[in-house]
Parts: structure tokens; sequence; C-alpha cells
């Protein structure tokens, strides 16, 4: 296991708990918690995504997390000057 699946798995654990208690609510703070790690919370998202079938609501929640990372990540950034090629 490598450090930055260890540490995903700690915030998981700080503020999921378990799969079961993961919820539309604790789903945001772990995906936040990542980010603030500098784990990519769209990394995190597939890890948790990995284990839907044991999480209640997994629509609910999934819609949520995926709503949380288009709006904090930069995949809906615009592009800036230093993006942009010269010509």
């Amino acid at each position: 296991m490598t450090n930055v699946n260890k540490k995903m798995e700690e915030l998981f654990q700080e503020t999921c708990g378990t799969w079961e208690n993961c919820t539309e609510t604790n789903i945001q703070s772990f995906l936040e918690q990542c980010r603030q790690q500098n784990i990519d919370p769209q990394y995190c998202m597939s890890w948790v995504e990995q284990h839907k079938s044991q999480i209640p609501d997994w629509e609910s929640v999934s819609k949520v997390s995926l709503d949380w990372v288009n709006e904090h990540t930069a995949t809906g950034s615009p592009v800036t000057d230093t993006d942009q090629s010269p010509f």
C-alpha cells in the first residue's frame, strides 16, 4: 500500500468511519480532507466508488460527490493566461 492510499484510508476512517456510514454529508468532508492533504479528490472518489455496493443510498452519495468534485477541482476551472500557448 502506498503512502497516498494509507493516508486516504485514514481520512476515510476519520470522516466516514465505515462504508455503511458513508453519507452525502461526510463524503464531502472526506473529499475536502483529501484535497487539503494534496490527494486528488477524483482519485479518492474512484476508490470510494469501488465499494459502492457497500454504501447505502449510493446514487445520492455519488451525485453529491460528483458535484463536489466538479465544483472544487480544476475540471471546471477556466483557462488562465499561463495555460495558453503564445500562438
